[in-house]
């Protein structure tokens, strides 16, 4: 509608930013550190289990759960390193202690956490040594030595599984800012399906009823606090919509077969390995859907905007006409 040649409608919404470009800059990080996320939480969740294991008299269990936190571990200390470019940046970070930097706070996480998970796996090779002599020796006290060091790193482990999703959260990525109360809950929940799987694949049937009760127990924390990321308004978009929600979905239905195999698994090794594949991919799909979606986010200018505006309406800083 016109009158003497003025247009009196108001044009629709554009959310681009100048010369086309997005509001916020987006994450540099590299699909690196998705794969981070995730063997961060399966070295986190598998060295709880060895810790259980260990408690509970299932050595194999145990000896499964020391390796694979070592493995993770090892993977993730990678896949950061490789993602900063130069290993020195890691180093660099080490040189420094900020309480309130969660990638400063990570980093020691991971530096206290590593060398136990090492110690602790490397002592099960005890039994292999020679039963006299100095490797005599070695061989002896190496067990004690396993059980400290496997005891301390499952001390840390939850601080591990948990801390990337402060980490996320911390960035101004508004899918991943706004999901800051639900996305250690889903990372730790993932990480535990994710170390319950591998558990179930390599371990004897025997020692894996305790897996089985875990892989309920991570369902119900992962699938708490996935409730919660579509519950976060405009933001949530993401994690349902797209290349990341079909990702986030697909981990949410692959945590669902593989929690419901697992009950079902018992004695059979054919259910306990389809049961601990799906529990495994599904912690991977998770991580990086939940990646993907914040990039989403970042990219589009309305999920930063839309939210801004809500935010200044509620708080009365819009003159209304």
């Amino acid at each position: 509608m016109t009158r003497g040649g003025e247009q009196l409608t108001v044009p629709p919404a554009d959310f681009a930013s100048y010369y086309g470009r997005p509001v916020l800059k987006p994450p540099v990080w590299k699909y690196d550190i998705a794969g981070y996320l995730f063997t961060g939480g399966l070295a986190a969740g598998s060295a709880l289990i060895g810790a259980g294991a260990q408690l509970t008299g299932r050595p194999a269990l145990r000896t499964v759960g020391r390796w694979t936190a070592l493995g993770g571990v090892a993977a993730s200390t990678y896949l950061l390193v490789h993602d900063l470019g130069r290993p020195a940046r890691f180093h660099h970070m080490l040189r420094v202690a900020k309480v309130t930097s969660p990638m400063s706070v990570g980093t020691w996480i991971l530096a206290a956490f590593g060398p136990m998970a090492g110690v602790a796996a490397v002592a099960e090779l005890a039994p292999l040594l020679p039963q006299h002599g100095v490797l005599g020796l070695a061989r002896r006290i190496a067990p004690p030595i396993g059980n400290i060091a496997g005891l301390a790193a499952a001390a840390t482990a939850p601080a591990l599984a948990t801390y990337t999703g402060v980490l996320l959260a911390d960035t101004a990525v508004p899918s991943w800012h706004d999901a800051y109360p639900s996305l250690p809950f889903v990372f730790a929940g993932s990480a535990l399906a994710a170390a319950s799987g591998v558990g179930l694949i390599a371990a004897p049937a025997a020692e894996t009823a305790p897996l089985r009760r875990l892989a309920l127990a991570a369902a119900a924390i992962e699938f708490g606090g996935g409730h919660q990321l579509e519950r976060q308004g405009l933001t949530s978009e993401p994690y349902t919509h797209g290349r990341s929600g079909r990702l986030v979905k697909a981990g949410r239905a692959l945590l669902a077969v593989g929690t419901a195999t697992a009950l079902l698994s018992r004695r059979s090794r054919l259910l306990a390995a389809i049961s601990g594949a799906a529990l495994v991919a599904s912690s991977v799909a998770t991580r990086f859907g939940v990646f993907e979606a914040g990039r989403v986010s970042a990219r589009d200018p309305k999920y930063t905007v839309v939210p801004q505006r809500e935010r200044l309406k509620e708080n009365g800083s819009v003159t209304r006409p």
